[in-house]
């Protein structure tokens, strides 16, 4: 990924564009993923690292605060990885952890958000569970503010059908 998107992934940021990186993807936005003796090298587009720590992967059902500059609000999906991913000092993550592990459970953070960048662990899968993070995502990328669907029931009942799977 480093060799093939890096110069891609760092001009669509430079313009604005909207870049989720889910699981892996989140991983490498980063400088590198320490695997032992090997370092697997990462964009850059974020300033963190990932290390594949000892002890037990990291899985479960998952809820964040977050706030994508509309409020916030909460995101849940379902985390499954075994790198522990530490963000650097100036670095905001994407949200705080409300259930799961998040990040690399110890400090209680989730993801990493730098403009229009997005980087998470959670998935199971994300946006479906999460319209309005999806609609957010848009309004992002179109620079507009989307007017709510009739169908918002359906939406609102496949996010608190995740939240009740993370205990929230």
């Amino acid at each position: 990924m480093a060799q093939t998107k890096r110069d891609a992934l760092h001009a669509a940021a430079a313009r604005g564009a909207v870049v989720l990186a889910v699981c892996g993807g989140y991983q490498l936005l980063g400088h590198s993923y320490q695997l032992g003796d090997e370092q697997l090298p990462g964009v850059g587009l974020v300033d963190l690292r990932t290390v594949r720590e000892p002890g037990p992967r990291l899985i479960g059902n998952c809820a964040i605060e977050a706030d994508l500059g509309d409020g916030p609000r909460v995101i849940a999906g379902f985390e499954n990885h075994g790198g522990r991913t530490y963000l650097a000092a100036g670095e905001r993550p994407l949200g705080r952890v409300l259930a799961g592990h998040g990040n690399n459970g110890s400090d209680g953070f989730e993801g990493v958000h730098r403009d229009n960048v997005i980087g998470t662990y959670l998935h199971g899968p994300l946006l479906p569970k999460n319209v309005w993070l999806a609609d957010r995502l848009i309004e992002l990328a179109l620079g507009l503010e989307l007017e709510p669907l009739p169908d918002q029931e359906l939406e609102q009942g496949a996010h608190a059908s995740a939240l009740r799977a993370a205990g929230v």
